[in-house]
């Protein structure tokens, strides 16, 4: 099958940090062709992904994340040298809205944000005949009047990850410095617990800034180490060398990469009971859910107790890019078996 992937224009893929879509996308189209398919990748220029790639796309851009002119552009950009494949995959919030392709190439989009009012105007208004695909139960449950194909969880290479049969001590937290990531609430929790707690943290816009410095800052001290944004490396290091992972999220995230990231290393996660934890987090097993400070830091002092190894074998089962792979191949398979184009016959051989 030829497969055209379609990510965001404004962070590479792989991304050198924090990139939660880019990361996706990466493990997606390196996992097709490791699978034995053809993939076409339209990404900004300076990515370093090693599948072949659109030409002539613009170099990433992320200090202009809200130019909806530039988004569109890069689809169109992507479309236009996608006109033989078979299955067109899109990553981004716009391409929905374009018609660029021929109506007889199948198209399906991945949802990896909340369906807020903006987004459901989007997705409402979109071209006819795109499939849409979420990242969790939750989400989907949450799409009102859209129509969701499928449901995908993400996955990671966890292969690529070395499994820490033990900690070394302490707590983290991964995220954007946000206050809808539960940094703060992560701190209380710590602190409650008496464990020390290390934060690896994205902090690039003026508002993260802000917020980092009016409300985390003043609380850093012996017990609280803000370490800045983490490359990939040094982030599955923090996961491995950790008791658990404090994932207090403030809304309801469609899917939470660092959860799973987490799991792989061995690391189990304490989480709210919002957007997809639950369905990420086998309570009492690779983690523990909770709603109140107090309760995340019981659950926090008794990580001690847990079997890694249950974490890393769960990371195995539901949340490898083998999985992720195939449940997009059979979803593919699924859209070409509708599609009205003539010449499946063709391609169908080489399934």
């Amino acid at each position: 099958m030829r497969i055209g992937l379609v990510a965001p224009p404004w962070i590479p893929v792989p991304p050198p940090s924090y990139g939660g879509t880019e990361s996706v996308v990466h493990t997606l189209a390196t996992g097709l062709v490791e699978a034995g398919h053809d993939v076409v990748l339209a990404a900004s220029s300076d990515s370093t992904c090693p599948v072949p790639r659109v030409s002539r796309m613009e170099p990433s851009t992320a200090t202009t994340m809200d130019s909806g002119r530039q988004e569109i552009l890069h689809v169109l950009r992507a479309y236009d040298a996608m006109v033989d494949v078979d299955v067109v995959h899109d990553h981004t919030i716009l391409g929905p809205l374009a018609l660029r392709l021929p109506p007889n190439i199948p198209r399906a989009t991945t949802l990896h944000g909340p369906f807020d009012e903006e987004l459901t105007r989007i997705y409402g208004a979109m071209r006819p005949g795109t499939s849409l695909v979420a990242i969790s139960e939750h989400q989907a449950s949450t799409a009102r009047n859209i129509k969701i194909d499928a449901v995908i969880h993400h996955g990671i290479d966890v292969r690529d990850v070395r499994y820490s049969p033990a900690h070394r001590g302490g707590a983290c937290f991964l995220g954007r410095m946000h206050p809808n990531k539960g940094l703060l609430q992560a701190i209380m929790v710590a602190r409650e617990a008496g464990i020390p707690l290390r934060i690896g943290a994205k902090m690039r816009e003026p508002f993260e800034e802000d917020y980092f410095h009016d409300v985390i800052e003043p609380l850093l001290g012996p017990d609280v180490e803000y370490l800045g944004e983490l490359a990939a490396a040094e982030k599955y290091q923090l996961l491995g060398e950790s008791v658990a992972l404090l994932n207090p999220i403030q809304w309801s995230e469609p899917f939470g990469m660092v959860m799973i990231e987490s799991l792989a290393t061995g690391t189990p996660v304490v989480a709210t009971r919002r957007g997809s934890a639950p369905e990420i987090i086998r309570d009492g097993e690779t983690g523990f859910l909770a709603d109140t400070v107090t309760g995340l830091a019981r659950a926090l002092q008794s990580c001690e107790g847990l079997d890694r190894s249950a974490s890393r074998r769960d990371a195995e089962r539901r949340f490898s890019s083998q999985r992720m792979v195939r449940d997009y191949v059979r979803f593919y398979t699924s859209l070409l078996a509708r599609s009205p184009r003539t010449a499946r016959e063709t391609t169908a051989a080489r399934f």
